[in-house]
């Protein structure tokens, strides 16, 4: 059995714990689609100048600026171009091409004159205003010269850098794989959605909270459903994760200090125990090992063990197994955005642990108001669903009056 003697963890230091156990995984190639949102690991450069010849940002006529310095300019229209051709005309003195937008500019020719400032009166056009030479001319390689680097290792990839990426004629990218997150929820009282309790039961809600933050994320889930209060059935669900090639386990529920907590009974039979309890609310009962090698597999994987109450086991999904998840994918940045809110309403507590409050927030113009969603039981899941934010109420406060402001992490 785990000593239970080990000391109480702070957030921090348990975050520190579960990041320094966790890699970036290895690169995959993908297609452009299937890689926006995720961190590149190669460079890339441009095969040829963009745009590959000087060409035309509007519709118009394609001149020599000396023409159209000083109007009015009566000019011979010599014939048309559009985009996507190139037209073997030469502009000479006085001469003047219809050109449309994208259109390469014809030899001799430095400017584009719009439609808008001209009369055209059969083979003949005139300009109406002042042009300066190379107006509305885009020149060759403007936006990007051929060997350029346009995207380096470690960006995440935009709709923008995806545009890029077929720009320079890619079609596909390396990018961080995203982790396969295997999932599994414990207790002989925990049974599928689609069954209907009986007097004791609750269905598993867990399991699918941690999936959709695990997707939310960019990890791939693994549903491997609810495992019974046994913990040879415990250790064998964590021998299936690993069957799965899941990079993180996650576990909800046995990780108390109880006769039933089988989770930290098997974590510490097939692999290690890092710590099972953090200085917080809710969210208290938390455990953090790592399984293997071993086990059959040979490979030593991550396990995270969370409450078995379903806010606590989103919120602490959200506070540690979300930057793990980041951090597999090579993101280098994980905080969530926080904002400072006014409470409208007084905050008392009688413990010494780090709180995290469920707020609903209201932005007014003397900034961001946040009230309480009611009950802030860790068994409340509607604390949540109302939620706009997380207020953080620190370890050494214990009553807050009306009006004092306090960082509230946002959940969107």
């Amino acid at each position: 059995m785990p000593d239970e003697r080990r000391p109480v963890l702070s957030v921090e230091e348990a975050r520190e714990h579960i990041l320094a156990a966790v890699r970036v995984l290895e690169p995959e190639r993908v297609s452009l689609l299937e890689a926006e949102g995720r961190v590149l690991v190669e460079e890339v450069a441009a095969d040829r100048d963009i745009p590959p010849l000087a060409n035309s940002a509007m519709d118009g006529y394609a001149v020599r600026g000396a023409d159209v310095a000083q109007p009015p300019a009566l000019l011979r229209v010599v014939g048309e171009v559009a985009a996507g051709h190139v037209s073997d005309v030469v502009i000479g003195p006085g001469d003047a091409l219809r050109i449309m937008t994208g259109a390469p500019l014809p030899a001799g020719a430095d400017t584009v004159v719009r439609f808008e400032d001209t009369r055209q009166d059969g083979d003949w056009v005139e300009v109406l205003n002042p042009y300066l030479t190379g107006k509305n001319a885009r020149a060759a390689g403007e936006d990007v010269r051929a060997g350029q680097v346009v995207l380096e290792p470690g960006k995440v990839l935009r709709p923008q850098e995806i545009g890029m990426l077929a720009a320079v004629g890619r079609t596909e990218a390396a990018v961080v794989r995203r982790p396969r997150v295997a999932i599994m929820a414990t207790g002989d009282e925990v049974v599928s959605p689609d069954q209907s309790p009986c007097p004791g039961q609750i269905r598993d809600a867990n399991s699918y909270i941690v999936a959709a933050q695990v997707r939310r994320y960019g990890g791939l889930p693994l549903l491997l459903g609810v495992v019974r209060d046994e913990e040879a059935l415990v250790r064998e669900g964590m021998r299936e994760a690993l069957a799965q090639k899941a990079d993180l386990i996650i576990t909800s529920g046995g990780v108390s200090v109880g006769d039933f907590d089988l989770v930290k009974q098997a974590l510490a039979a097939d692999g290690e125990m890092h710590f099972w309890s953090l200085n917080m609310k809710p969210g208290r009962p938390l455990a953090f090992g790592v399984i293997g090698p071993s086990t059959s597999s040979g490979r030593s994987v991550p396990l995270l063990g969370l409450p078995g109450n379903p806010v606590a086991a989103m919120i602490s999904t959200e506070l540690f197994a979300r930057p793990a998840i980041l951090k597999m994918q090579g993101f280098a940045d994980w905080p969530r955005p926080t904002v400072r809110a006014r409470l409208r309403e007084p905050i008392v507590r009688k413990d010494g642990r780090r709180h995290y409050l469920r707020v609903r927030l209201v932005d007014t113009d003397a900034g961001y108001e946040a009230t309480l969603t009611g009950d802030q039981g860790s068994g409340i899941l509607q604390s949540l669903v109302q939620a706009d934010g997380l207020a953080v109420i620190p370890e050494e406060v214990h009553r807050l009056p009306a009006g004092t402001y306090v960082t509230v992490i946002l959940l969107d």
